[in-house]
């Protein structure tokens, strides 16, 4: 693909996401603090700024925790009985848990999370790093005002293009071998763009051109991947669109109406606190120099009325009822009541593992996503890199010989219902007596609960 034509294919896709990004904007407006020389409008109310941060925080203790290892490498039922799988593949696990971590995986992970909570999607770039650097990894998250993103038909966002402006000295730094001339004190920013999309054999194209103005287009660099390092993910997608759509956008209308609803309470309690006055035009006394604090004094003319405070009509305010009750939108709307309960009082043991099948169901649909678009391509690629590094052994995630097992706190509550259904199972069966117990292969049992609670293989005795 030539210059021209990859500027005119980001040209186009830029196009069709332009409708886009209004709504982007005035989601940050209204959760995000606006950073100094930022237009936008004012903010009065927290709420959904909380609630944002909250829920960008929860998706990440409970999709990748970064206390705990959330995802592990277990053999297929196929590949069991291969002697001493098991033991690799918990190696090549935490290898791969010790990259990222060395990478600041979390940090990256949190700020792309907000971006998914904020707008919907999430853009992450896993790099390989340079030889001689703490991790094998360099994990960084894409801004989506830098993204544009398409669909080439795979049902994901698999065609990234990234635009950034790059001084010369950068640009070299990124690609050593690119044909641009640099002087020391060349400190102009030059608009680079990188693209990757699928080359139609398995893997990823990439190339990456700049294009100054006033001057022909220059190939930057190009090659392939055999795994996207742009990993795109969304909160929920509506038919025929491409970006995600995410909570915050659902709940604009509430942010919006709680803000003014707040800088209205407060213009009111302004007015409560220094009142409306009136006074004669007497020509002594001057209203642009009057202030009304403690201890002033304030001259008025003989005989005249001075200043008059101007009673109000009435004192019916509602404010405050539609207040607790856009907040409570908002938070229902955020998830913020539902992962991020109040204290208040003890729960009992019931209600908390309600509530934890409550979390299952209310993110179950956007966890399957997030684990098809971000979780599996992640690991993935994380693996690809390790492996061509010959830090872990040929090891490919195709569901043949080796499959990805979630470790999450989310991932976990359905493994929790399986194993406990299991138990119940054998308590029944051994209720039945000795010929009950006979129908069950206590060591398949067993295993299969070791399997299913993501027990490390270590413990077990080998198979015979």
């Amino acid at each position: 693909m030539t210059p021209e034509t990859l500027l005119d294919r980001h040209a186009a896709a830029l196009d069709r996401r332009r409708p886009w990004e209004s709504v982007w904007q005035d989601c940050r407006d209204h959760v995000l603090a606006r950073t100094p020389g930022q237009g936008g409008p004012a903010l009065y109310d927290g709420t959904a700024a909380d609630a944002a941060e909250e829920l960008a925080a929860s998706l990440l203790s409970e999709l990748t925790p970064p206390w705990s290892r959330w995802f592990g490498l277990q053999p297929t039922r196929e590949m069991a009985d291969v002697p001493g799988l098991p033991d690799l593949l918990e190696n090549a696990s935490e290898a791969l848990a010790g990259h990222l971590d060395r990478a600041g995986f979390s940090l990256a992970m949190h700020q792309a999370f907000l971006d998914l909570v904020v707008c919907g999607t999430g853009v992450l770039l896993v790099e390989e790093a340079r030889p001689g650097d703490a991790s094998a990894l360099r994990i960084a998250a894409v801004p989506l005002a830098e993204a544009v993103l398409e669909d080439s038909g795979s049902g994901r966002l698999d065609t990234v293009f990234r635009s950034a402006r790059l001084t010369p000295a950068a640009i070299l730094q990124r690609f050593p071998k690119a044909p641009v001339a640099v002087s020391d004190d060349s400190q102009a920013r030059l608009p680079v763009l990188e693209a990757v999309w699928p080359d139609g054999r398995g893997g990823y194209s990439f190339a990456a051109v700049l294009s100054p103005p006033n001057t022909p287009p220059v190939l930057l660099a190009e090659g392939r991947f055999s795994e996207s390092p742009f990993i795109a993910f969304r909160w929920l997608v509506a038919p025929g669109e491409d970006y995600g759509r995410g909570p915050v956008m659902k709940a604009l209308p509430d942010i919006r109406t709680a803000n003014k609803v707040v800088e209205l309470i407060l213009k009111n309690a302004s007015i409560a606190a220094t009142g409306i006055w009136q006074a004669d035009d007497d020509g002594v006394l001057n209203p642009a120099t009057v202030e009304l604090v403690p201890g002033a004094i304030i001259p008025k003319a003989p005989g005249s009325a001075g200043l008059t405070p101007l009673a109000a009509p009435g004192n019916f305010d509602v404010s405050n009822l539609v207040l607790e009750d856009l907040r409570a939108r908002i938070r229902s709307a955020l998830l913020a009541d539902r992962l991020n309960p109040r204290p208040g009082r003890d729960r009992t043991a019931t209600e908390v593992l309600e509530r934890s099948a409550e979390t299952a169901r209310i993110l179950g649909a956007c966890y399957g996503r997030l684990q098809s678009e971000l979780l599996s391509p992640l690991v993935s690629r994380a693996l690809g890199v390790l492996r061509r590094r010959g830090e872990v052994p040929p090891i490919l995630l195709d569901g043949r010989e080796v499959r990805l097992a979630y470790r999450s706190p989310l991932a976990r509550l359905q493994a929790r219902a399986d194993a406990a259904n299991t138990a119940l199972f054998l308590q029944q069966a051994a209720a039945l007596g000795a010929e009950g117990m006979a129908q069950i292969d206590i060591a398949a049992a067993a295993r299969f609960l070791a399997s299913t609670l993501d027990v490390p293989a270590s413990i077990l005795t080998a198979k015979e």
